[in-house]
């Protein structure tokens, strides 16, 4: 029986959820997910389903209009008597709200992607003939303000992996755990800053993805499309001192997993953000470092030593270059400024 790998069970475990929340929506919107499952992913609608949930529930408890209807006696043809007021008021409620119990509030950025789930709902509908019009594309959506980049700069880069190492500024419950896990730690700290991988592409890498005769490693982007990326000797390294560690656990003969807990199960996102969060904020207090930003970080140095947008973004997956740009471009007039004093018209020596 074939192994199902990380990647292929996280789609798995996305379908069925995305089965689940669908049982909270009006019937119609099975058709909905149905139409656009060769071109998204499990994880894209079920965040899509997630979304629709939100917006019914405002629409059922929160307008005067709707709030004879539930899910059960909402139809498509329902959706021509949304307005683009509505919507818009749907953006205001977004701001903050009850939920089974949970108080949320959302940053412009996730009102933006919400609104883009609704504006992709009414648009799929409108271009079937479902409904006569489509409110939601009148719908502005929320400016987002550029915010600067946060990354390491290279003596906190050092700091950071020397902190890794000596385990220098950890509290006393984690100092006890820190010879334990320290070279895992480290291989997985040199990996993000040595090649820029996302965090759900180092927490699916399995030990047999790794190629050491040509220091590179096989990851599954977002979308599912697998690559190849390289690292340096010093990230081959710190690789190998963990895999010589890792040889050491009993009982993982059926885990494939390259980095495991002390539990012997492969890692899980969020244990990798809180052992990033641990040790940053021991170097950087006043940064919030997450993996992204050391994401960050490798792209800044990457176009900083090549000048090269192009290889940016392909190394770091981007899909659209104007993303890469978006993030980098500031560091272009660093570049230009040291060309422009290595341009030497007359030797002030002669």
């Amino acid at each position: 029986m074939k192994k199902t790998d990380y990647f292929e069970q996280r789609n798995i475990d996305n379908t069925l959820k995305l089965r689940e929340i669908r049982r909270d929506l009006p019937k119609f919107c099975d058709e909905f997910f149905i139409g656009i499952e060769n071109r998204t992913t499990p994880l894209t609608r079920l965040e899509y389903a997630y979304d629709l949930r939100i917006f019914f529930y405002y629409l059922f408890t929160e307008t005067r209009e709707f709030q004879s209807y539930d899910v059960s006696n909402f139809g498509v043809k329902q959706l021509d008597e949304v307005t683009t007021s509505q919507i818009e008021s749907f953006l205001e409620f977004l701001n903050y709200y009850e939920f089974e119990g949970t108080t949320y509030s959302n940053t412009v950025k996730t009102k933006a992607r919400k609104l883009s789930t609704i504006k992709s709902f009414f648009k799929y509908f409108y271009n079937k003939d479902a409904i006569d019009s489509d409110p939601a594309s009148k719908v502005l959506t929320p400016k987002l303000h550029e915010k600067p980049i946060i990354r390491l700069e290279v003596d906190e880069v050092t700091r950071l992996l020397d902190s890794v190492d000596s385990g220098e500024g950890l509290g006393t419950r984690q100092a006890a755990f820190h010879e334990k896990t320290r070279l895992r730690d480290l291989a997985i700290m040199t990996l993000f800053l040595g090649t820029g991988i996302r965090i759900s592409e180092l927490v699916g890498l399995d030990v047999d993805d790794l190629d050491f005769n040509v220091n590179g490693f096989k990851i599954t982007r977002k979308g599912g499309s697998q690559t190849i990326l390289y690292f340096s000797d010093e990230v081959a390294d710190a690789l190998l001192a963990w895999l010589d560690e890792r040889a050491k656990y009993e009982e993982l003969d059926e885990v494939p997993a390259l980095f495991v807990s002390l539990q012997k199960k492969r890692m899980s996102v969020r244990s990798v953000e809180l052992l990033v969060k641990k040790y940053a904020q021991i170097v950087t207090p006043l940064k919030k470092i997450t993996p992204h930003k050391l994401r960050s970080t490798y792209g800044t140095e990457l176009y900083r030593e090549t000048g090269d947008i192009y290889v940016v973004a392909e190394v770091l997956g981007h899909k659209d270059i104007n993303t890469t740009k978006r993030h980098y471009a500031a560091i272009s007039d660093d570049i230009k400024r040291d060309a422009a004093r290595k341009v030497i018209l007359r030797d002030p020596k002669n």
